[in-house]
């Protein structure tokens, strides 16, 4: 099999190493990296596999490993405080249940807290649209993000 050397940003750290050319960017991240990143369609359907690359989501199922070359790569593991701002709104919320879709639904949710702007549902609602959810309706994903604004929190007091 052919392989190719690549450097990226990982998480905050330079990272190189050696990938077959056909090695998708979900499969790097997960058997080689041992990250959360999940593989479920293979196709870009559910979202589950969402990663920042260079800030901007993207299904790494759908990316090759080599096409990350010289880029910066976030996954769940990444996000730092604001997963742990997150994962609270969920667990608060009851979010989630069987807990599949949460590492895409999260990493594309952290899109909208760094911007530092609150969003409105309909945003929300955009941010996590691709995402495929059987168990819980999305109203507690929106519920939870919206739970991550100070703001928001008062005004439901």
């Amino acid at each position: 099999m052919q392989t190719r050397l690549i450097q990226l940003e990982l998480n905050g750290k330079s990272c190189s190493c050696s990938v077959g050319v056909t090695k998708t960017l979900a499969g790097l991240l997960r058997e080689d990296f041992g990250l959360s990143t999940s593989i479920a369609c293979g196709e870009g359907n559910c979202g589950t596999c969402t990663v920042l690359v260079d800030g901007h989501p993207v299904r790494s199922c759908l990316m090759l490993a080599v096409q990350a070359s010289g880029r910066t790569v976030t996954s769940l593991e990444g996000l730092g405080d604001k997963l742990l701002r997150l994962q609270t709104a969920f667990a608060d919320n009851h979010a989630i249940q069987c807990g599949f879709c949460a590492p895409g639904v999260m990493v594309a949710s952290s899109v909208l807290l760094r911007s530092g702007c609150q969003p409105c549902e309909a945003e929300i609602r955009e941010a996590i649209k691709g995402h495929l959810c059987r168990c819980t309706g999305y109203s507690g994903f929106v519920s939870a993000i919206l739970g991550c604004y100070p703001e928001t929190v008062e005004k439901q007091l």
